[in-house]
């Protein structure tokens, strides 16, 4: 499995059903936005506006809104439902053939028509293109795409895949028009044309860029407004902060600091210069990870040590603001499978005469020494501050004698890589909210940990077992085991599981709709009124 690049903010779980799933919603592709347009900011940048590339919040944001996949998640569900299509389902039990059937007259936003033809054409140019900092990783089991004729298109797939409708409702089942982009070559003119809600009808990455509702759209979105600009802070997390509390902006995602969020939620509306926080639910996990190799974190006594001292709750509450959640299990609350195994094995308290037995167990005295690796800015500000707080935690025990170091990406991704690191942070956003997503790129040759953990028992057995159940709340069970299994082996610490946040002007509505489960920022499902 090649790594993809993980990008910090998504939750729930529901099953999938075999058979074919019909479409809902106002397919009568009048959608015309007539409220009011809508600015927003950010200081996240977007990597691509190639669908064949970007792997970021901030691209896939942008692919979202403008671009159009087979299927998509209806707001606050984590099962997707067809949208391009007309439907769509598996043809066998196996989970290894999946059919779609396309609407009727769909058209990109140039005017021309949307076949099958198109749909083949987007997921066979981004396996070909295969670009490293793209989601053709997500797309590796498809084998073959058949066009039987204009509307119908089938998938037929190397291995057992019942999660493939969630990964197609993402970011990585965005329909390009066939005639619009090269099949072996990024676009590089910053242009995008799809099928989406709306239209971009600019894109300058240093500034800002400009959607218009897409007239020519076919699907189950209801807009609700006319139009929205997306301003660019690049990293300028208070300047961010100044626009939307003087109203230049009318709402900021993804980039306000932590003690912004939290003094905003802490104030009245009008202490915050009239903005309100918006909360939502969020699958982003940060995990302290373990190499199982190393001679010091090597050790099952060392680590279990540290997962009896380690306070999730002080960490929360000092370092994110409460802007997190104490995190239990690889698998986030929320999420089909979900279970406590951490705090059933260790609690949720530092136990130091448990982490002190486990020591001397293995016949380790004195204090342990060890590096805790990070970087400072891949998994959010708050990384190195947390690591800090982590060290303090297991140096107040009197049984260790840790410290904190934090190293450029660059660097700090070679010696992961390379082994060189006994304890490193690793953070965590799904591509798609299923169990799956949080353990199959974990485990195995190849996975993102590199952490030179096996089980032949999760990789071998487990894994293959819930790959090919197409009802996903049977999972249950397995993924049971399986996150017993890592609590028991601690090969990783789940440490915390993040919340969605949203900033905005008292006067705009709907947020609560595009900060779920799915990752999905909808555009469509914010309006404007007057202000007071």
């Amino acid at each position: 499995m090649r790594k993809r690049h993980q990008w910090l903010a998504a939750p729930l779980g529901a099953g999938l059903a075999a058979g074919l799933l019909s479409g809902c919603g106002s397919d009568d592709g009048e959608t015309v936005g007539t409220g009011e347009p809508i600015v927003m900011g950010m200081t996240d940048e977007v990597a691509s506006t190639d669908p064949a590339s970007g792997y970021d919040p901030a691209s896939w944001l942008l692919f979202n809104n403008v671009f159009q996949s087979l299927m998509s998640f209806p707001r606050g569900s984590t099962t997707p439902e067809p949208d391009a299509a007309k439907r769509c389902g598996f043809d066998d039990s196996d989970s290894k053939v999946f059919r779609c059937v396309l609407k009727d007259g769909l058209k990109f936003s140039n005017g021309n028509s949307l076949t099958s033809e198109d749909v083949a054409f987007s997921f066979r140019r981004t396996l070909r293109i295969d670009d490293e900092a793209g989601p053709a990783v997500m797309l590796s089991t498809i084998r073959d795409i058949e066009t039987p004729d204009d509307r119908t298109v089938v998938f037929r797939l190397r291995t057992p895949d019942a999660t493939f409708p969630m990964k197609i409702a993402s970011g990585a089942g965005s329909i390009v028009d066939h005639r619009e982009y090269e099949a072996d070559a990024l676009r590089t003119d910053g242009k995008a044309v799809g099928s989406g809600v709306y239209r971009m009808d600019s894109y300058d990455p240093r500034k800002e860029a400009q959607f218009s509702v897409n007239p020519d759209y076919h699907g189950p979105a209801e807009v609700k407004n006319s139009g929205m600009t997306m301003k660019f802070f690049r990293g300028d997390q208070q300047a961010l902060k100044n626009a939307v509390q003087k109203g230049s902006v009318d709402l900021a995602y993804r980039g306000l600091a932590m003690k912004d969020i939290a003094g905003l939620q802490g104030s009245t509306t009008g202490e915050a210069g009239g903005v309100e926080v918006v909360e939502g639910s969020s699958a982003e996990v940060q995990h302290l990870v373990f190499n199982v190799k190393d001679p010091v974190l090597g050790r099952p006594a060392v680590r279990k040590a540290i997962a009896y001292l380690v306070d999730r709750d002080a960490l929360v509450r000092d370092v994110y603001q409460r802007t997190a959640k104490p995190l239990y299990s690889i698998i986030p609350a929320g999420i089909t499978g979900h279970n406590t195994a951490f705090f059933d094995a260790y609690g949720d308290r530092p136990q130091t005469s448990k982490a002190a037995s486990a020591l001397r167990s293995a016949g380790i005295d004195g204090k342990v020494k060890l590096t805790l690796w990070a970087t400072p800015s891949r998994y959010g500000p708050g990384t190195v501050p947390g690591f800090q707080e982590l060290a303090h935690q297991l140096n107040s025990s009197g049984l260790f004698d840790a410290r904190v170091k934090s190293v450029p990406l660059p660097e700090y991704e070679k010696g992961v890589k390379n082994g060189k690191y006994g304890a490193y942070v690793k953070g965590w956003v799904p591509d798609y909210p299923d169990p799956d997503n949080f353990t199959a790129p974990f485990f195995g040759e190849g996975n993102v940990l590199a952490n030179r953990y096996d089980s032949e028992r999760i990789t071998g057995r487990l894994l293959p077992t819930t790959a090919g159940e197409a009802n996903r709340a049977a999972t249950d069970s397995t993924f049971d085991e399986l996150q017993n299994i890592v609590a028991d082996d601690l090969p990783v610490l789940p440490l915390w599981q993040g919340k969605q946040y949203a900033v905005a002007r008292e006067n705009i509505s709907g947020l609560e709709w595009t900060l779920d489960a799915s990752t999905v920022f909808r555009f469509w499902e914010i309006s404007k009124g007057s202000e007071e």
